[in-house]
């Protein structure tokens, strides 16, 4: 997959597209419903499918102070979005410039002229240009002008339920609702970083633990978790906790797993942890050897649910911290 980061101008082999637009935080059913009929279209015309998305995501670059839940951040998206089969990826840097474009200008300066696109697909609440006053009605019209056909995609949901959402999804993950934000995303939710050393208090317990920290603004729910853990193309089970410790004096909260049935120093490397379900809310004990003893406990819960998970596992199987085959253009 080829990764593009401009948007004045394409170089000459990946213009012609079909492109799908948005920011794409999750790359959720509904996402990947927008995707799939980018795809077909383009398997139907011969032509190479692509992706627009932007980076930082708009609300990080007007609010750059206020924490921002991100599902995906640019590295997982790009993995995901490879893994979905796309060809190329044109990543715009949103700053002044591109914010400041109107409407009218993105359609034809930006998607018609630098990247050629043949096609364009978006989601029904798709709005673009300064101010946000771009709307899919407008984009139909200025693709017809520009030579460039436009497809919009309906509402897509899960029988009776709420339409698939990146803000749902962050509520779902924030309010301890694992299973929901699985369902929406349709893989379970997975958070990413580097092993660092903690206080150890972990290993004194008899449950060692990997730590490391979220994201800002990666707001999930303080508490147990049945989760795995992915490293090295291995997978390992393990019992979680999301949150500030607050047995110990509440502190900044962390991410720590206790890998079961596993030996061997992860410091400094970087892993993968998929959130399974959620066992219990998080709470302080009056001491170590009280949490011990819930520890104890919750490390059999989140065996059983995970037993119970591998024999029917719904979710889609991404490649989870893979080296995949991209490749950064330079259109400067």
């Amino acid at each position: 997959m080829d990764i593009v980061r401009s948007w004045r101008e394409a170089p000459p082999d990946q213009k012609g597209a079909v492109l799908a637009i948005g920011n794409f935080d999750g790359v959720h059913r509904g996402h990947q419903a927008v995707l799939g009929v980018a795809k077909a279209i383009a398997a139907a015309e011969g032509r190479k499918t692509g992706a627009v998305i932007f980076e930082p995501h708009p609300r990080e670059f007007f609010a750059p102070n206020r924490p921002f839940f991100r599902l995906t951040p640019l590295p997982v998206k790009l993995e995901l979005l490879e893994a979905l089969g796309l060809d190329v990826v044109f990543v715009l840097p949103f700053d002044r410039p591109l914010a400041d474009l109107s409407a009218d200008a993105f359609a034809t300066d930006v998607l018609g002229e630098a990247f050629g696109a043949r096609h364009v697909v978006v989601g029904y609440d798709f709005v673009y240009g300064n101010g946000r006053t771009g709307t899919v009605t407008q984009l139909a019209a200025s693709g017809e002008a520009a030579g460039y056909g436009v497809d919009v995609v309906e509402p897509v949901q899960l029988e009776e339920k709420t339409v698939f959402a990146s803000s749902a999804i962050r509520e779902h993950l924030s309010e301890g609702r694992i299973r929901e934000a699985a369902e929406q995303l349709g893989y379970w939710w997975r958070a990413r970083g580097s092993v660092a050393h903690g206080a150890g208090r972990g290993q004194g317990l008899g449950f060692p633990t990997v730590n490391f920290k979220l994201l800002p603004g990666q707001d999930v729910c303080h508490g147990i978790y049945a989760m795995r853990v992915h490293h090295a193309g291995g997978r390992h089970d393990a019992a979680g906790y999301v949150g500030p410790r607050p047995t110990f004096g509440a502190g900044e909260p962390a991410l720590e797993a206790f890998l079961f049935d596993f030996t061997g120093d992860l410091y400094d490397q970087t892993i993968e942890v998929e959130f399974i379900d959620f066992i219990r809310p998080d709470q302080a004990f009056p001491d170590g050897e009280a949490l011990a003893a819930q520890m104890d406990k919750d490390c059999e819960a989140v065996r059983a649910v995970l037993a119970n998970v591998d024999a029917s596992d719904p979710m889609r199987r991404f490649p989870l911290g893979a080296a995949l085959a991209t490749r950064t253009l330079d259109c400067s």
